[in-house]
């Protein structure tokens, strides 16, 4: 009798169990992207791979989702082998409409392109980012805890505040006492535009490392603020962006910073998107928290979207920096999503 006892019981917990799994049960997604490449620099053909990127959507509730987004990339050694990154681990909760609360690391929402392009280089409208990425001059990812609205009204109004982890700190310890703010607004006021304007502020502590790898020797108070404009449309593709930075140390005093790069695109067909870029990078003469190389670029290029998620891009880019002089680069990709 127990035992026929004991296993009425645990049977009746599988069917309690079974019955709410339904209330509760998850609809996970798993997507990837890929990309391979072939350039021709210094009168050298080179073939590469680019990243993968393995991305991962869950709805846990209601009220509640996930989203987590890791990366492999290929390293430049021999023999070659390849590193993983954890690019975004996101938890959602729903407050309440389109307002919501993220806990995690996060794409900084500081401009356009970090806010709407991750990894999935399918989707990008070149086959490289902007210089100012190269360049380190926004901090690409934050952790911590943000406040977000999107869509809200007629405009589409949307909202980030963030507080995190700042520069120089690690996905699970910050380095000082000081949070980094992040507060952007943006409006969707048509169809395939939008206007963005964003603000960051982090103090990067004394002995904190920075972009060319030297240990800095004050602390650093940052003010970085930017602007967008961004529409694609049926024929016409415009992205232009704008970031100034403020760095102020009690030694050097305040320097400044400028980052900009206009993007525009034209389909000529459907599926084949000619286009053309310029970027611009002008740093302050007693920088010292950037490395400074004063930098511009023009780069053209023609994209064939095979479909939504498959698309081939052939680009040149010519550069001149203060630095290297000037180098040029001919790049044919092929990425896809899966």
């Amino acid at each position: 009798m127990p035992r026929l006892k004991s296993i009425s019981i645990v049977c009746t917990l599988l069917v309690f169990i079974c019955n709410s799994s339904g209330l509760y049960s998850q609809n996970t997604q798993i997507r990837g992207f890929v990309d391979a490449l072939a350039g021709l620099q210094k009168g050298k053909v080179s073939f590469s791979l680019g990243e993968q990127d393995l991305f991962i959507t869950s709805e846990l509730s209601d009220r509640f989702s996930f989203l987590g987004e890791s990366v492999f990339r290929f390293t430049n050694t021999t023999p070659t082998k390849f590193s993983v990154s954890i690019e975004r681990v996101v938890i959602k909760y729903n407050i309440a409409g389109n307002h919501n609360i993220l806990l995690g690391k996060h794409h900084t929402p500081i401009n356009y392109w970090n806010d709407t392009y991750h990894h999935g280089r399918v989707l990008f409208p070149t086959i490289f980012r902007p210089l100012l990425f190269d360049a380190n001059i926004i901090p690409l990812h934050t952790t911590g805890i943000s406040l977000q609205g999107q869509n809200l009204g007629d405009m589409k109004f949307g909202y980030d505040l963030m507080v995190g982890n700042g520069i120089g700190s690690t996905d699970v310890l910050d380095n000082d006492k000081r949070k980094s703010i992040t507060a952007a607004v943006h409006l969707k006021p048509v169809e395939g535009l939008r206007f963005g304007l964003s603000w960051y502020n982090d103090v990067i502590t004394k002995g904190a490392a920075t972009h060319d790898g030297m240990l800095l020797g004050w602390t650093v108070n940052q003010n970085l603020f930017t602007g967008s404009i961004a529409y694609f449309g049926d024929k016409f593709e415009v992205l232009a962006e704008g970031t100034t930075g403020t760095n102020k140390t009690d030694t050097t005093g305040s320097q400044h910073t400028t980052a900009a790069y206009i993007y525009t695109g034209f389909k000529i067909k459907e599926k084949i998107v000619p286009y053309l870029r310029l970027d611009n990078l002008h740093f302050g003469q007693g920088e010292i928290f950037y490395n400074k190389n004063n930098t511009t670029s023009i780069v053209a290029g023609i994209r064939y979207n095979i479909n939504y998620v498959t698309a081939l891009k052939l680009e040149y880019q010519h550069q001149h920096g203060e630095k290297e002089g000037d180098t040029n680069r001919l790049t044919m990709q092929l990425a896809i999503g899966f």
